[in-house]
């Protein structure tokens, strides 16, 4: 899978040009003469991580897994915020054990995607998350209004739309400043705050701020497990409702897919949501998008915080 943004530059021309030279023969399926490339540029700037990346892109292609685990690790080595997330790619060629994914990737890769994202998710993937949540939820408390809703990862507010008759008050909140600046201009948020959803839910939690609905269309993908349930949950107003989705598999745990996304197994979602002491409210198959043209198997799941 290759990297979605462009990576910033050397500061060197010429290292530049033979960096997009490198990455336009990978592209064009010259996986050994990008490696050359790459290997001949990284004399010269041994510290430029998006030349390691690529080079283990590249060696990966080649099916040298252990030459594109060093690379990787070079990369990361190179970058400590992991842009482009190296990581990641280790955890996917068995290196390194699951890991967060850094928010530097993820901020990078929805601020590349911004301005083309909902078209390129409802038309090219055919994306109905919030569609999906939105009848989990109805089916749940039909006619119910929220005082306070909250949209984690709320994106470029395709949520948010979907909600926000059924909602007083709606926040969002998301990494990526460019998807941030989309979801503003819909103005269906009453509140809008840039940054990690995990940190953001500890800070609120801190200040006692409550809400009747939280949701997460396609935000555990990026999660290596689902114990964040457990800062969530002390957000939700005793009776207040937690509707997410999740990609899901056949096994137990969590699997990190081939598109560097995580797939949560029925059972680990279960098993999550008793930790934080929430109780299912329902738990229904359903694809959020597509892959390729193929429905990717996902769960859509309400759960709710105790009365008492």
């Amino acid at each position: 899978m290759a990297t979605v943004t462009r990576p910033a530059s050397s500061g060197d021309l010429l290292i530049d040009r033979r960096f997009e030279w490198a990455r336009e023969s990978l592209a064009a399926g010259d996986a050994a003469g990008a490696a050359d490339l790459l290997g001949q540029l990284l004399e010269l700037a041994p510290r430029y991580a998006p030349a390691w990346f690529l080079l283990g892109e590249a060696r990966e292609q080649l099916g040298d897994g252990p030459g594109a685990a060093a690379a990787f690790e070079s990369a990361r080595a190179a970058d400590p915020e992991d842009g482009q997330g190296a990581v990641v790619r280790l955890a996917r060629l068995g290196a390194v054990a699951a890991a967060p994914m850094p928010a530097g990737y993820v901020r990078a890769l929805f601020d590349g995607y911004a301005p083309q994202f909902d078209q390129a998710l409802t038309e090219g993937l055919g994306y109905r998350g919030p569609e999906v949540l939105l009848q989990a939820v109805e089916r749940a408390c039909a006619g119910r209004r929220f005082a306070r809703a909250l949209d984690l990862g709320c994106g470029t507010g395709l949520a948010g739309v979907a909600f926000q008759l059924m909602c007083d008050e709606l926040t969002g909140v998301d990494l990526s400043p460019r998807m941030l600046a989309v979801a503003d201009s819909k103005g269906v948020y009453n509140r809008l705050v840039e940054g990690d959803v995990m940190q953001f839910a500890i800070a609120e939690s801190a200040a006692e701020r409550r809400y009747d609905l939280i949701l997460a269309a396609d935000v555990f993908m990026y999660f290596h497990d689902l114990a964040a349930f457990r800062d969530i949950a002390p957000l939700l107003e005793p009776g207040g409702l937690f509707a997410f989705t999740v990609e899901t598999y056949a096994g137990d745990g969590a699997l990190l897919r081939d598109t560097l996304r995580y797939a949560h197994g029925e059972a680990h979602v279960r098993d999550a949501l008793r930790a934080a002491g929430l109780t299912l409210v329902s738990l229904h198959a359903a694809s959020t998008r597509t892959e390729k043209g193929v429905p990717v198997p996902g769960l859509v799941v309400v759960a709710r915080r105790p009365s008492s």
